[in-house]
C-alpha cells in the first residue's frame, strides 16, 4: 500500500465506518495517546521496565498501526499530501544532514 493508497484508505473508513473525523484537536489528543502507547510498549520491550500482566499481550505493530492510522486522519483533515510531505522532508534531511552523521564520532 502506498502512502497515497493508505490516506485514501482511512479517508473512506472514516466516511463509512467511522461517520466523520473527529476534530482535529481530538485527534492531535488520540495521536498523543497511541504515541504514549507506543512508548509504553518500547520501554518494557526494549528498556528497563518489566511487562505487567496487562501488557503481556499488546502487539506493538498494531500500536504502530493505530498511531499512523491517526496520524493520517490528521493529514487528510489538514489537507496534507503526506507522500509529497515526506518526499520534501526527505530533501530538506539530506541537504541539511550530508555529512553531520557521517561526521558524528557518538555513531562510529
Amino acid at each position: 500500500m502506498t502512502i497515497q493508497e493508505a490516506q485514501d484508505t482511512v479517508d473512506q473508513w472514516i466516511n463509512a465506518t467511522g461517520v466523520r473525523y473527529f476534530n482535529e484537536l481530538t485527534n492531535t489528543a488520540i495521536l498523543m495517546e497511541e504515541v504514549g502507547e507506543v512508548a509504553r510498549i518500547m520501554s518494557r520491550k526494549y528498556g528497563e521496565q518489566s511487562f505487567k500482566k496487562s501488557d503481556e499481550a499488546v502487539d506493538l505493530g498494531d500500536e504502530m498501526a493505530d498511531v499512523l492510522f491517526v496520524l493520517i486522519c490528521l493529514a487528510n483533515q489538514t489537507g496534507i499530501n503526506l507522500t509529497e510531505a515526506m518526499k520534501k522532508n526527505l530533501i530538506k534531511k539530506s541537504i541539511r544532514d550530508a555529512d553531520r552523521h557521517k561526521n558524528n564520532e557518538k555513531l562510529k
